[in-house]
């Protein structure tokens, strides 16, 4: 199948990013790094999550931090929303788009959500009534599609099942992810296989983690299976708290730098891509695990 012309990039950096970090980082550091990512022309900005603060403590200014945003009117700014009190937070912001989350397994979701996948979906269905009664676009995370840490391989029927819920729920976006980076192309290409012949492609999005080295090779199969929404972090930052050996999310400048080689557009800016990378870097104090990132490096030492 010939590759798609056109792809679009959400960036979780800022939410799914930072949501692991042991470094604060200040509000109004966020906000810079915020402002570099829209500069870079990211069609998507996932900013923050309304997560209570005892659960994720690097996100705590979420509120403060969304209420102060310099938006730009072409860009799409989210956050995930976990319940009802982060829906109230997430309009009380006018962000865009509200971001629900769910595992494929009955374990992480217990673990992440406190409770069942049973007890989720409701809340979710709710959620969603009440952000398109707002006019607000909807997107729904399913996590451990690929593998769980806890359960190991998820029977794919239920990764369907959810995913038929959740779009009858109304959800515009559902993002699979591959929470411990334990997908490999043949898998990604079997599950693309079963989910495609039920459900559009402009409906799925997929979320990769570079864990094994694995996420450029996964992305390229899904562009040939007609995937045309994926979620990257700048950097390569992040990780999910409740899954143990999880690394970061397939960086976003690695992402696109593969697509121009491509031929595929994204609109993206890539050396202000590069810009926000690098900042970001110097905020968490550590190396990141961006080719791009460490090849432009080399690039200005040699």
């Amino acid at each position: 199948m010939a590759l798609p012309k056109r792809v679009l990039i959400r960036e979780v950096g800022p939410r799914d990013g930072l949501q692991n970090e042991s470094t604060w980082l200040d509000t109004s550091e966020k906000q810079r790094w915020i402002e570099l990512l829209t500069a870079a022309r990211l069609p998507y900005i996932e900013v923050t999550s309304f997560v209570h603060p005892k659960w994720v403590p690097a996100l705590k200014d979420a509120k403060e931090l969304a209420q102060s945003l310099h938006k730009k009117g072409d860009i799409t700014y989210a956050a995930l929303i976990p319940n009802e009190k982060g829906l109230a937070h997430f309009f009380e912001a006018n962000l865009d788009t509200g971001a629900m989350f769910i595992s494929s397994s009955e374990t992480h979701n217990k673990k992440n959500m406190n409770q069942s996948i049973q007890e989720t979906l409701p809340v979710i269905k709710q959620m969603t009534a009440d952000l398109k009664a707002a006019g607000k676009h909807t997107r729904a995370y399913i996590s451990t599609v690929f593998g769980c840490p806890y359960e190991h391989q998820v029977p794919m029927d239920q990764v369907l099942r959810l995913t038929e819920m959740l779009l009858s729920y109304g959800i515009d976006e559902i993002s699979l992810g591959d929470t411990i980076g334990e997908a490999h192309p043949l898998q990604v290409e079997r599950r693309l296989d079963i989910l495609l012949e039920r459900f559009p492609a402009d409906k799925i999005a997929l979320h990769f983690h570079d864990t094994k080295g694995m996420g450029l090779a996964n992305i390229y199969t899904a562009l040939k299976a007609g995937i045309t929404i994926f979620d990257a972090s700048s950097g390569g930052l992040g990780g999910c708290p409740y899954a143990p050996g999880s690394s970061g999310n397939v960086a976003t400048e690695d992402v696109v730098h593969m697509l121009q080689k491509l031929g595929i557009d994204t609109n993206i800016n890539f050396p202000a891509l590069i810009k926000a990378a690098e900042w970001i870097e110097t905020k968490v104090d550590r190396t990141l695990p961006s080719h791009c990132l460490r090849a432009f490096h080399s690039h200005t030492t040699s």
